[in-house]
């Protein structure tokens, strides 16, 4: 499995390709196989993301997690807490901070 990471423009977030767009959360990230060069690419020139690059990660369940060390600290930590991070439209999300 080949997924797509890099930061936000704007704000300098660790990101992942989602298929559509860019997520905060590495659980997003879908396969893109050989278009990695094609979608950074058109996302470089549109400007949305900084230092894009293609990992290879592995697909645990409904999770997904990269396989080497750095971007495996990149997505979870230790210094970023997923659980902490809420999904805007996540409906329980309420749930979490109450």
């Amino acid at each position: 499995m080949k997924i797509l990471t890099g930061n936000d423009l704007k704000t300098g977030e660790v990101i992942w390709w989602d298929g559509e767009s860019w997520s905060r959360h590495v659980d997003d990230a879908v396969d893109v196989g050989d278009a990695a060069d094609a979608i950074l690419a058109r996302e470089d020139a549109a400007r949305r993301v900084n230092s894009g690059y293609a990992i290879e990660a592995s697909q645990e369940g409904d999770r997904v997690r990269p396989a080497h060390i750095k971007d495996r600290v990149r997505a979870l930590g230790p210094t970023v807490r997923p659980d902490l991070t809420l999904k805007p439209d996540d409906p329980d999300a309420i749930r979490e901070v109450v």
